[in-house]
Parts: C-alpha cells; sequence; structure tokens
C-alpha cells in the first residue's frame, strides 16, 4: 500500500494514500477535516486511490471570501482534474455531500459514481442549531487558555454533547507564533456567518447528473425523508437509498464497517 502523501495546490490541501484502483475522493461536512475519514480511507486504499481533502476554510486548506457550493465544487474539480483526468467515486458527508453533488452536477465527466451520506439537495435550517456551535467557540478566551480542557469546560453551555465539543476541539491549534497561544485552524468568522447560506441548495441550472447515485441514510436522522425524495431523483435520477438503522447523521463514524460494505460494493471492490 502507499504512503500517505501530502498534496498543498492551489489553496487545497489533501493526502493521497494507496496506489492502484479506482479514485475515491472523500469530503468531510461542516467543521470537520479530511482526516476524519482516515479509518475509512485506509481500507479503501487495499484496492483504490483515496484522496482525503480539506475544503476551503477547513483543515490546513486556504482560506477564501466567500462561500458557495458551486465555487467550492469547481475549485475542487479543476484542481483534482489537473492532476489526473481519472474519474473519481466521490463520497461526501452533510456539507461535504452538498460540495460531492454540486461537483457531480457541474463536472459530470470528472464524477463517475456518487455517494451521498445523509444529506439532500434541499433546504436545511437546521444549521441554526451551529449557530451555538460558533458562538460557542468564539466565546472562547483564547488569550487566556491555557489547555484544551479549559477550552472544552468553555464549550459545554454551547455544546452539551461530549462527542460534539470533541469534534470542534479538533480545530483548535496551538500557535506559538499567535499572542494567545492558540487558533482555529478553520475560517470560524466567515462559516459562521454564513451557516444561512450553506443550509441551503442552490439553483446550479444543469441537467440531471446521469451516473449512479447512492444515498447513505442514518435510521435515527431526520436529514433524509420520503419527502426529500422528488427533490434528489429530480436532479439525480439513478439514485439508490440505504438506510443505516442503528446510525445518526454522522452515519460513516458511528457504524463505518457497515457504511464501508455499501461503499465498497457500490464501488465494485467486493
Amino acid at each position: 500500500m502507499k504512503p500517505r502523501v501530502v498534496v498543498d495546490r492551489d489553496g487545497l490541501h489533501y493526502t493521497e494514500q494507496g496506489d492502484t484502483g479506482p479514485r475515491v475522493l472523500l469530503l468531510h461536512g461542516l467543521f470537520g477535516q479530511g482526516k476524519n475519514w482516515t479509518s475509512i480511507a485506509k481500507v479503501l486504499s487495499e484496492q483504490a486511490r483515496v484522496i482525503m481533502l480539506d475544503l476551503p476554510n477547513h483543515g490546513q486548506s486556504g482560506w477564501t471570501e466567500r462561500v458557495t457550493y458551486a465555487d467550492l465544487a469547481v475549485a475542487i474539480a479543476d484542481v483534482l482534474s489537473s492532476v489526473d483526468a481519472d474519474p473519481l467515486t466521490v463520497v461526501g458527508h452533510s456539507m461535504g455531500g452538498k460540495v460531492a453533488m454540486a461537483m457531480a452536477l457541474l463536472r459530470p465527466q470528472l464524477v463517475e459514481r456518487l455517494v451521498v451520506a445523509d444529506i439532500a439537495p434541499v433546504h436545511y435550517e437546521r444549521l441554526s442549531g451551529f449557530a451555538d456551535y460558533v458562538t460557542g467557540m468564539l466565546s472562547i478566551d483564547l488569550e487566556r487558555l491555557q489547555t484544551r480542557a479549559e477550552a472544552d469546560a468553555q464549550l459545554v453551555p454551547y455544546v452539551p454533547d461530549e462527542v460534539v465539543r470533541s469534534f470542534l476541539l479538533q480545530n483548535l491549534r496551538r500557535d506559538p507564533g499567535s499572542a494567545s497561544g492558540w487558533r482555529w485552524q478553520m475560517n470560524l468568522s466567515l462559516l459562521g456567518a454564513e451557516l444561512a447560506a450553506l443550509g441551503e441548495w442552490p439553483d446550479l441550472r444543469t441537467t440531471p447528473y446521469p451516473g449512479p447515485v447512492l444515498w447513505v441514510a442514518g435510521g435515527r436522522s431526520d436529514y433524509i425523508t420520503p419527502a426529500y425524495a422528488p427533490a434528489m431523483r429530480a436532479l439525480f435520477p439513478r439514485t439508490t437509498t440505504f438506510t443505516i438503522k442503528d446510525a445518526g447523521h454522522w452515519v460513516h463514524s458511528e457504524q463505518p464497517e457497515i457504511f464501508l460494505a455499501a461503499l465498497r460494493r457500490f464501488v465494485g471492490l467486493d
């Protein structure tokens, strides 16, 4: 198996793993990082060339002045197609799923297959809950912060769930070059300001995507419901939905073995 290769190109940071088989691009959700897919990428890389990418304004990728799904999709597609012309299976969770859908619609020749984890091409108002996360993270006094445990304690009133706090605090980095010694790695101010836009689904004015699409839904999540099926099939007519019963919105991390089995079967790696 090929070792992980770190690539920084045109403001995008990603890692590649595996040297044979189809190309698989993994896109994380809001406030995440490419490395959130590490365990799944490790297994896939035995039979595929896997790319774990930090979305713009996340992780180690560059920051932008605005956030739109079209901009994100085109930027990622242009970089990855310039490096290798082989088509991609694009896998995206939540916000990353919307970026993946936009890539498939805007650059269908690059996207051979599409896997969308627990999100639909519709408007979601529930991102208002993420506003509490943003408020909590911005409330942490980085100038006086001594330890990550202190940051965790300060987040509790805004983010009661310990798992979610741990996920968010992955973005808190020590920075000896700053006055405080700490920084948020993601572009927190911009992402917080654009939450409403990120909850929307844009009219990309494209024809439907002709390739196969697998939707993986969490049985304990309501991000994909029967009411969204018409919108999903209007843009992605070759759609199959697979529900993992004992999983919530973070379906790929809550039930990784089942998610992997469905993904491998869909990509043809079994």
